[in-house]
């Protein structure tokens, strides 16, 4: 933006010059150009900020639209106004603690004793913000902040673990978590990865208004040479309608399982399966441990691991709040000490679904999800069943999927393994900003 306003800048500049000896006016009009295009336009919000005052702020605990107002001079009938005429469009209970907001001032308030704002922006997200206009034409409406996503690739060796590789060459943790989690969960164990043990990615960034990194978006493809095996994965879209999205290798068997292999994302085990646990405070005599403890911060959502029927939302002594599924005749599981359940008896609930947040309630001394697992009424340890997979890709898709990765692996085959730093930006998508993300 700066280098094109330089050369606009430059040609005006030329032709002042050239036509000194022509015509005064036309120089005067040139030289008023150029003034113009001093003052480069700052687009935010979709408003040209540099013809407001403005004044940003997150909205506080105990905030309400209305104080808001008020505290920036605009009176009680007008805010009751704003609000009737506007509540088709924005929620004014929904302000969350924490979410940022602006407000934009005329230049000619500054006049004014008691300036009062004529915008009010409210971002519900990094993308998605509302605008309330708080003047004459009293409306709101939403829109979105334009988003480019940046496809790149990346390799790495293993010398000690997947974190340590990628923090080395400055790549983003997000992208352990989803070949850990979301792609290679069932096939590799990244708490046993050897030295030697290498990986090639072609993945997607994600950037709003072209500067702010919101992250990794998502993994195309990816390969992977671990114990001598060597791993494709490609992400591949099997129905369109409900956006189902799965990861396949390069014969079209799917990498997922019929349950996912934690409940929550970003944890860590903190007590296996133990049938001969001893604890101390318990004089060290044996008190079988049934469940799967995965540690999380207070409030992490819990995921359905598979798809099933609710079939207990409550309380009970020291499993605290949790929440119990149906899958099959064969299968169901259990989410103890939760914070607060978001399910009831009855439900329907898909994998990946949150059914409740990480809590304190119950028998615990510290964070997590107590994850219980039966097979044919039996309570077992999930991580030495030979569980059944995901539903495999339909014959009449495979063929479309083969055609799909054959340039895909191609290119991942070509992929160089570097030491160095991953390689540039290839190529650039950006997204409309009225398009869903």
């Amino acid at each position: 933006m700066q280098l094109k306003r330089l050369i606009t800048i430059a040609v005006i500049a030329v032709s002042v010059y050239a036509c000194k000896e022509d015509n005064s006016a036309e120089v005067a009009y040139e030289k008023e150009l150029a003034e113009i295009v001093e003052e480069e336009k700052i687009l935010e919000f979709g408003f040209d900020i540099n013809n407001y005052i403005v004044k940003r702020d997150t909205i506080q605990k105990g905030d309400s639209f209305g104080e808001i107002l008020q505290r920036n001079n605009i009176g009680y009938p007008d805010i009751f106004q704003i609000a009737e005429k506007t509540k088709d469009t924005f929620d004014i209970r929904k302000l969350h603690p924490g979410k940022p907001y602006t407000l934009l001032f005329s230049k000619e308030s500054e006049k004014d004793s008691l300036p009062s704002p004529e915008t009010f922006i409210y971002q519900t997200d990094q993308v998605e913000y509302v605008v309330v206009n708080l003047k004459d034409s009293i409306h709101a409406y939403t829109s979105k902040k334009p988003v480019t996503y940046i496809e790149k690739v990346a390799t790495g060796v293993i010398e000690s673990s997947i974190s340590k590789t990628l923090e080395d060459k400055g790549l983003s943790q997000r992208l352990a978590y989803k070949m850990a989690d979301d792609i290679y969960a069932w096939t590799i164990d990244f708490r046993r990865l050897q030295k030697g043990d290498r990986f090639k990615v072609i993945y997607t960034d994600k950037y709003i208004d072209d500067s702010i990194y919101a992250g990794v978006h998502d993994v195309k493809a990816a390969y992977f040479e671990h114990n001598g095996d060597s791993l494709y994965a490609f992400r591949f879209q099997t129905d369109s309608v409900k956006g189902i999205v799965d990861y396949f290798n390069e014969d079209a068997k799917n990498l997922r399982r019929a349950f996912l292999k934690a409940p929550v994302q970003f944890s860590r085990i903190s007590s296996r399966y133990n049938l001969k646990r001893r604890i101390a405070v318990y004089g060290y005599k044996v008190r079988p441990h049934k469940g799967t403890d995965f540690a999380a911060p207070i409030g992490t959502p819990i995921m359905a691991t598979a798809n099933g029927t609710v079939v207990e939302s409550t309380r009970r002594g020291g499993n605290g709040k949790y929440v119990k599924i149906r899958h099959n005749d064969t299968y169901s599981t259990q989410y103890l000490h939760m914070s607060k359940r978001l399910v009831q008896k009855g439900d329907f609930v898909k994998q990946g679904d949150i059914i409740g947040k990480v809590g304190m309630t119950g028998n615990t001394g510290g964070p997590h999800v107590c994850y219980r697992f039966w097979k044919n009424g039996q309570q077992v340890d999930p991580f030495k069943q030979k569980l059944p997979e995901a539903k495999p890709i339909s014959d009449s898709l495979k063929v479309k999927f083969l055609e799909h990765i054959k340039p895909i692996k191609q290119r991942l085959d070509n992929i160089f393994f570097l030491e160095a730093d991953p390689i540039q930006p290839e190529n650039t998508i950006t997204e409309d900003t009225n398009v869903e993300i």
